[in-house]
């Protein structure tokens, strides 16, 4: 009976220890200005929620892939310096293939233009028929991996094809800035300026106004002004080039040099 007394009285003293010790660790933390940790949640959980980007550059990038998939015909005005407006035809097809339509953009503006490409990206420039010209024809100036040379090219396609891939790449040097909505536009607008040096930047620099479903409708660029005309129509399956292709030189911007004047001979 004595050692179990004995063993219960040691029990009763290590315990007691035990929570003396316990009691010292609590008084030094607690003097030290420290705070037990709390394990009742992992530490920096909340950094792996995921967030939907929400900065500019995030936002233009939405918008362009939008637009990259918008499938429509609209008409677009087209203000550029030294010209009377413009309206501009825009078709973009359900099977891919694109047709916009710019007034007086060849020889100076002599000559109307559409500007055409199949599913197959082949691009081609197609002179239509007015007064100044005898009838339509198309010529293949372009396609996914060789730009339109420059001089053959009215610039006004581009920010409904091939500039929405730059606007989409988060890699491209650009800086973007949400901007006040230009006159005349709706949905959210972005400035756009280059970050690199580049001989050939990619897309013009300037505002860019996207609505929610990716229809552009507004833009100012070094070619000019677009502003959206009227709400867009619903596309066409397919658009077909305005004329036949032939085996001729593209037409440039620029007006062609006059033919020289024949100069009389000299008399014997």
């Amino acid at each position: 009976m004595a050692v179990v007394r004995l063993g219960a009285a040691t029990a009763v003293t290590r315990t007691a220890a035990v929570a003396g010790s316990v009691a010292l660790v609590a008084l030094a933390l607690s003097a030290c200005g420290g705070d037990a940790p709390d394990l009742s949640e992992p530490t920096g959980s909340a950094s792996v929620v995921p967030t939907a980007p929400t900065e500019a550059r995030g936002q233009l990038a939405g918008l362009a892939a939008a637009a990259k998939d918008r499938r429509m015909v609209a008409f677009y005005t087209y203000s550029a310096p030294g010209r009377a407006d413009r309206t501009v035809a825009v078709t973009l097809a359900g099977d891919g293939s694109w047709r916009i339509d710019v007034p007086g953009s060849a020889h100076g503006g002599a000559v109307d233009l559409a500007m055409s490409a199949g599913p197959d990206g082949r691009v081609y420039q197609c002179a239509l028929p007015s007064q100044n010209w005898p009838g339509s024809q198309c010529v293949r100036v372009g396609d996914r991996e060789h730009a339109v040379p420059s001089k053959v090219d009215p610039q006004v396609q581009h920010p409904f094809t091939d500039w929405l891939d730059v606007l989409i790449d988060r890699r491209a040097a650009l800086s973007v800035a949400a901007v006040a909505p230009l006159a005349g536009a709706r949905g959210s607008c972005f400035s756009l300026e280059f970050t690199a040096a580049s001989v050939v930047t990619p897309v013009d620099a300037g505002i860019y106004c996207f609505d929610p479903d990716g229809t552009l409708t507004a833009l100012v660029a070094d070619f000019g002004r677009l502003t959206l005309a009227s709400p867009p129509a619903p596309a066409p399956p397919s658009v077909p080039l305005p004329g036949p292709v032939v085996a001729a030189a593209a037409l440039t911007i620029a007006a062609p040099p006059p033919p020289p004047t024949p100069t009389a001979s000299p008399s014997a």
